[in-house]
């Protein structure tokens, strides 16, 4: 099974969208999928649980299909979000100096996608 993790660095909505649609559209496909909320992406976090929110629909089923490997703990502590990313039980990734590593994603076999 091919293995994806998608680094969505971005926290502008109209490039994270793509993120979720890809996620989901992968892993139909059969794919084996992660995504890792870095950078300014985290800041999203608070935001797509709101029921109101433009990606709120495409955040539930990616989470729903356990497709979040996780948040950049050190960016989330930056930003603000780690609360927010506890709340939702979203992994906290911190293997490369207290940020979400891709070399371990990489030793397991994942090809690197980043948004």
């Amino acid at each position: 099974m091919k293995k994806i993790a998608i680094f969505a660095f971005n926290g502008d909505p109209l490039c994270f969208v793509h993120v979720l649609l890809n996620a989901l559209d992968l892993s139909a496909r059969g794919m084996s999928i992660g995504i890792v909320l870095e950078g300014t992406s985290v800041k999203l976090i608070p935001e797509l649980v709101k029921p109101d929110h433009q990606l709120h629909p495409l955040w539930k089923k990616v989470v729903d299909a356990n497709l979040v490997a996780g948040v950049c703990r050190a960016c989330a502590v930056k930003l603000g979000t780690l609360d927010d990313a506890v709340a939702q039980d979203l992994p906290l990734l911190a293997d490369m100096s207290g940020h979400a590593g891709i070399a371990g994603f990489m030793a397991d076999g994942f090809e690197i996608l980043t948004f």
